[in-house]
């Protein structure tokens, strides 16, 4: 009798074995990348300057394409890509942080994986050197999908993430960009109590941001799998411990494995009012609308109308891409596992 259930025990056991299907791993695979928008003209960048972002947009995309090519996750190549443009001060993310009112450096950074709808998000952190990876620590390792501030430097410390001194964030040309912001603000005070037929000059103030780099990746990896990373130090001269649509699931950042994985970049409160990556997964998965029609409704019509600007990249279960922005250019740029690679800045 004993002989007999040992028997069948390995036979059930077997069995089961027999039944576990590994996951298939495709050829297949994407990687977007963007590092902000907005007023990014050919006749204001140099060419070594222009040289230079070319050479940031292009370390990123090879780094998260070196991890999806050997089978690596989309979540992993979309944080690693991200780490990249944090540490790089061309961009308003991590090292290249703009300053708010008080001199800070206050930022925000979200990470979804879009197999299991978990995402994990901090802002208003000033000491974390990758917020990026403590957005996903919050993801993997609290119950919560949000930390603000010190409970998420707390956070990160228990963490073992690593933790800088605050002038770590400090560039020259982001502290010149306060300065300037702030003598605007002085003539918008100026101008609000004198002449109000000068104020057609004062379109967009509170976006005056005057590095437009907040930085995102989105990946479809050989697994099917989709995922959306966003960091940022949000806008020059913010007040109020404000904070943008970076660090909002479903606003500027967002991934679902049934439709899309999203990250925005733009005038954070419009994204955050129109629940921008979100609504266009919905537009895709209910109205059975395709990424660039979708896209394009939003980011060309939408945004632009109640007064916002900005652009957004994308791809799709398929590995559609998008990357539409209404501003006069965005850093952005896409790899493929066929080789193909793209990096742009201006309009075309």
């Amino acid at each position: 009798m004993r002989k007999f259930f040992l028997i069948f025990s390995i036979f059930i056991l077997n069995k089961s074995f027999s039944q576990v299907t590994p996951q298939k791993l495709s050829d297949k695979y994407v990687l977007v990348i963007h590092g902000g928008a907005g007023t990014i003209v050919k006749s204001q960048m140099s060419p070594e300057r222009e040289n230079a972002y070319k050479a940031a947009l292009d370390k990123a995309l090879q780094t998260g394409n070196d991890i999806l090519k050997s089978g690596g996750t989309a979540l992993d190549a979309v944080e690693a890509t991200v780490r990249s443009m944090e540490d790089d001060p061309l961009f308003n993310a991590g090292k290249g942080a703009v300053f708010t009112n008080e001199g800070k450096n206050e930022l925000d950074a979200a990470i979804m994986d879009g197999k299991t709808l978990e995402a994990g998000s901090v802002a208003g952190v000033t000491i974390i050197r990758n917020p990026i990876t403590a957005a996903r620590a919050v993801m993997e390792k609290s119950p919560h999908v949000m930390m603000t501030g010190a409970g998420a430097e707390k956070y990160a410390k228990q963490q073992g993430l690593e933790i800088v001194d605050p002038s770590y964030f400090y560039t020259e040309e982001r502290w010149r960009g306060l300065q300037k912001a702030k003598q605007q603000d002085s003539l918008k005070m100026y101008l609000d109590h004198a002449d109000t037929t000068n104020r057609g000059m004062l379109k967009q103030w509170e976006n005056k941001d005057y590095k437009y780099g907040t930085v995102g990746a989105v990946a479809l990896d050989r697994y099917g799998n989709l995922a959306a990373a966003t960091s940022t130090g949000g806008m020059t001269n913010k007040k109020f411990g404000r904070v943008g649509d970076a660090p909002i699931i479903g606003a500027g950042t967002y991934a679902n494995n049934n439709t899309v994985a999203i990250s925005g970049t733009g005038w954070g409160e419009y994204f955050i009012r129109l629940v921008m990556a979100k609504s266009i997964s919905d537009m895709m998965e209910f109205g059975k609308m395709k990424l660039n029609v979708a896209a394009d409704e939003m980011v060309m019509k939408k945004l632009p109308a109640l007064g916002g600007d900005g652009g957004l990249i994308a791809v799709d279960k398929q590995g559609n891409i998008a990357m539409p922005f209404c501003t006069e250019g965005m850093y952005r740029g896409y790899i493929k596992n066929t080789g193909e690679k793209v990096i742009k800045i201006y309009k075309e």
